[in-house]
């Protein structure tokens, strides 16, 4: 990635600063430093002291102290993360990210910009005809302050998707509020399941069955990025954003029926482009349909997970469950791999799950 020169400051300025076309391209470049750093923290063979990409920014537009001090902190973390799968045998050998400028918003000395980020890591050692690759799609807001010699200044960063789970974020992810149902509804709980590799086997029959998990894993492909438009988009919205509806497109796509009914019945299940049941669309309320419904059956430890199969997580314990993802790919090593929206991301190891999220709490369902 080409570097920008080293500016030096400008003489100090009564009016505004104005930010113009270049001025614009060099905030994308150093958010495009900024990831691809986060990105590289987790390739195999780049040590600590690596050249940071975000160095070669100065003068007119650069880090601030506070967020040059944020982002040692994140390398770091990454790094540790890259340890924490080493150990659980996942390692990568190559990471490309991309960063798109999607929207300028200025007032005054303060600008917001809004970027895409695009980031491909290639798997160290991949199975034999497995994924070579995992990869995701996350948004962020950046944050300038324009000094009074009117050089900007990156001052933060915030990620705006839903979930917070790509694997070279380091934020907090975000949780659903705690769900309660009348007494008489009586929900089933789902059991939690074991993240101990490996797994006690328990195949799973992928042909001649009633579903088409084929079906599944390739609709979860075609729609990892860009979202089917016969289905509302939810990322943004609260409380998990799109994962649950798009898992349940998956599973519809692989021969799923509807059981139609009123929404708010935990009991019924129905998707489509103008109405959805809370359990299309609802991590919790899916759970509850689908183990009262007997279309699936808890798996004893998340690794067992196979194509078709749903992976569900609650970050925080409290209970609640935050995320849905649809099972991809299963190695030869007894790995599953996932794929999910918010924040959108195919491929992704459940050791990499496990090593970035050691404290939650993950489910397991059999399709």
């Amino acid at each position: 990635m080409a570097l920008v020169p080293n500016w030096s400051a400008g003489a100090a300025v009564t009016n505004d600063p104005t930010v113009d076309a270049a001025t614009k391209a060099t905030f994308q470049k150093l958010a495009d430093a900024v990831f691809t750093d986060r990105t590289q923290a987790l390739v195999d063979g780049v040590g600590s002291a690596g050249t940071r990409h975000t160095s070669g920014f100065r003068g007119s537009v650069r880090m601030s102290g506070g967020q040059n001090s944020e982002q040692t902190t994140a390398l770091s973390q990454l790094r540790t993360r890259k340890s924490l799968l080493a150990k659980l045998g996942e390692k990568y050998s190559a990471g490309s990210t991309q960063v798109t400028l999607d929207a300028t918003e200025v007032h005054g000395r303060s600008a917001k910009v809004a970027v895409t980020e695009t980031t491909t890591l290639t798997y160290k050692k991949p199975a034999a005809k497995g994924p070579r690759t995992t990869g995701f799609q996350a948004h962020h807001e950046l944050t300038f302050k324009a000094d009074r010699g009117g050089d900007w200044q990156l001052t933060g960063i915030k990620d705006t998707d839903d979930g917070y789970l790509a694997v070279n974020q380091v934020a907090k992810p975000s949780v659903a509020k705690a769900k309660t149902t009348a007494a008489d509804d009586g929900p089933p709980d789902a059991p939690r399941a074991s993240t101990s590799w490996p797994a006690a086997a328990n195949p799973k029959n992928l042909t001649g069955g009633a579903y088409d998990y084929k079906a599944m894993v390739a609709y979860a492909q075609k729609y990892w990025s860009h979202y089917n438009p016969d289905y509302p988009d939810y990322n943004g919205e609260a409380d998990g954003g799109d994962c649950t509806n798009f898992v349940s497109q998956s599973l519809k796509a692989g021969g799923w029926k509807h059981v139609p009914g009123y929404t708010n019945d935990f009991h019924k299940w129905f998707g489509t482009a103008d109405i959805q049941s809370d359990s299309f669309v609802g991590v919790n309320e899916f759970s509850w349909f689908a183990l009262s419904s007997k279309r699936v059956t808890p798996l004893a430890d998340v690794y067992q997970a196979d194509l078709g199969d749903v992976i569900q997580m609650d970050f925080n314990r409290d209970g609640s469950k935050d995320h849905s993802m649809l099972v991809t790919y299963r190695d030869r090593y007894g790995v599953p791999y996932v794929t999910y929206h918010s924040t959108n991301t195919y491929n992704r190891s459940v050791a990499s799950l496990v090593a970035s999220y050691p404290n939650a709490y993950f489910y397991a369902y059999r399709t």
